[in-house]
């Protein structure tokens, strides 16, 4: 079928006179707007329009590049001083122990009993673990039980003294600790063969 201008017509298009390929629209006082025009009627050159789409997309980039630099900057500065804040908390916290062993090493220094200075070195380890069970470092029990390569590093075998310790953990000869759940020191240990 053929239009008054001899153009073909299909069918599946609307016959809506604004809507050319999605470019023109009709604005609140029925005008129609087409794109492509300048303010005075004049066609818009389509190079200068990308020009300006360009120039935008390119002036949207470098903002969003510039704010992600500064939001990389901001939180670098936060964690480090997230860590000194933590490690200012831990070391006052060990204050008063460092107190303690002054005061142990000053009140034995002129002593010759044994006794005396392990009761001193008894008490400031107590008061240590204390403190650092306090900041939820646990001390990982491993003696007697099953290795588990997550948790332990075996050192060397040896016989086992018993049957029911063949297989399983003998000595440990370095403690392993976790700080909250997480293993921050894996326990060094002997098995039993």
């Amino acid at each position: 079928m053929a239009n008054e201008n001899n153009l073909p017509q299909d069918d599946n298009l609307t016959a809506d006179p604004n809507h050319v390929a999605g470019e023109m629209a009709e604005n609140a006082d029925g005008e129609v707007n087409d794109p492509n025009m300048t303010a005075t009627g004049a066609p818009q050159p389509q190079a200068s329009r990308t020009d300006a789409e360009l120039a935008d997309l390119k002036d949207k980039y470098l903002r969003l590049a510039a704010e992600f630099e500064n939001y990389k900057r901001r939180t670098t500065k936060e964690r480090i001083d997230l860590f000194k804040t933590a490690n200012q908390e831990l070391m006052t916290a060990l204050l008063p122990v460092l107190d303690d062993v002054e005061r142990a090493r000053t009140a034995t220094a002129t002593t010759t009993d044994a006794t005396a200075v392990r009761d001193a070195l008894g008490i400031v380890q107590n008061k240590l673990n204390k403190t650092l069970q306090q900041k939820g470092l646990t001390l990982m029990e491993a003696k007697g039980g099953d290795f588990d390569a997550e948790l332990h590093e075996a050192i060397t075998q040896i016989p086992a003294p018993s049957d029911d310790l063949k297989g399983k953990i003998v000595d440990v000869v370095e403690q392993g600790y976790y700080l909250g759940d997480k293993v921050i020191r894996h326990a060094k240990v002997v098995l039993g063969q």
